[in-house]
């Protein structure tokens, strides 16, 4: 008979192990690159390309672009899509160092802006498109979280107390364009000229008022007169002047002339188009001769720098202080002398 033999079967169920440590840490780094991979995605989605505004610009009695109110964030792209309706419209921002967009008839072109301060900026049309140009504005609101405006400084003519809009004519005028070469000449030889050659001076006084100043000294009346040019001119520089003629021969040339005659392409339309200009009392006139001795004789720097800043109540001039800085305006009006000196 043969030996009873007592078998043990292998047993077939499987010993789960732990995991390991190389488990363990594998997990672990994905987990950080993850994390890693959404840390630096949530601030470069924020440049990506998003849906841009469009923009429409045309010939208009009123802003001349629509939206006339566009809004963005600091920090924030703000992505722009151009075209016109019409004509060859510019799209550019006051106060800012930003090259014009063309907007042409019929096609898109599109820009990108990011701004870094919060602020209302004013956009404009740049190209001469119409006698309406001037009133192609429109305002960009750039709002940040919990904005803090500092204290706005009081442009100097309300600081003055300057009337703008009184009449300020010359009561004497050169018999000859004076010559701010021959009054260096002058001045050369002279004395106690320190305080009318300051830049305070020299802003707040008309040039008539320098003239009648120096009545009691031993100056003939043409030399006088090539003193207080001379004055002028120390007060600017070839830089600024060149700067000044350019933005007069962009943005002011079309209505006051090319020389300042007041006789610009524009200047006989806006004088027929009779109608209301910036609201039902202020009604549209030819625009001022600035080569008139007479008249820019007549005015102080602070008077010049106040109507560009505010524009021409009663005319239709429009106000450049929310287009050109303040070194751009005083840099203008020292050109405008430039029509009634030689420099």
């Amino acid at each position: 008979m043969a030996d009873n033999v007592n078998q043990q079967t292998p047993s077939n169920s499987v010993r789960i192990q732990p995991w390991s440590h190389d488990w363990q840490e594998i997990i672990a780094r994905l987990f950080v690159m993850t994390l890693l991979i959404v840390v630096l995605a949530v601030p470069i989605l924020k440049f990506l390309p998003k849906e841009s505004l469009e923009v429409h610009s045309s010939q208009a009695l009123t802003s001349g672009w629509d939206p006339d109110v566009i809004h963005a964030e600091v920090g924030q792209p703000l992505h722009l899509r151009f075209t016109s309706d019409d004509v060859v419209h510019g799209f550019g921002i006051g106060q800012m160092d930003f090259s014009p967009v063309e907007i042409l008839p019929g096609e898109w072109t599109e820009t990108t802006l990011l701004f870094d301060k919060p602020g209302i900026y004013t956009y404009y049309c740049t190209r001469w498109c119409g006698k309406d140009h001037w009133r192609m504005r429109g305002t960009l609101e750039v709002g940040e979280t919990n904005p803090v405006s500092p204290p706005a400084d009081l442009p100097l003519y309300l600081t003055l107390g300057l009337d703008l809009d009184a009449p300020h004519p010359s009561p004497v005028i050169p018999a000859n364009k004076p010559s701010a070469a021959t009054g260096s000449e002058l001045l050369a030889t002279a004395s106690g000229f320190n305080e009318y050659l300051s830049k305070d001076y020299y802003r707040i006084h008309s040039p008539f008022e320098v003239y009648d100043g120096l009545r009691d000294t031993v100056y003939s009346d043409s030399e006088r007169w090539s003193i207080v040019a001379a004055i002028w001119r120390s007060n600017t520089s070839s830089e600024k002047l060149a700067e000044g003629k350019g933005l007069f021969t962009e943005n002011c040339a079309a209505c006051h002339g090319k020389n300042g005659a007041g006789d610009g392409v524009f200047s006989d339309d806006l004088e027929a188009q009779g109608s209301p200009a910036m609201d039902d009392q202020h009604g549209i006139k030819k625009p001022a001769s600035l080569n008139d001795p007479s008249s820019i004789l007549g005015a102080s720097p602070a008077i010049l720098q106040g109507k560009i800043t505010r524009g021409g109540m009663g005319t239709g001039m429009p106000m450049w202080g929310v287009i050109f800085t303040e070194d751009q305006i005083w840099n203008l009006v020292a050109y405008i002398y430039s029509f009634i000196f030689i420099y």
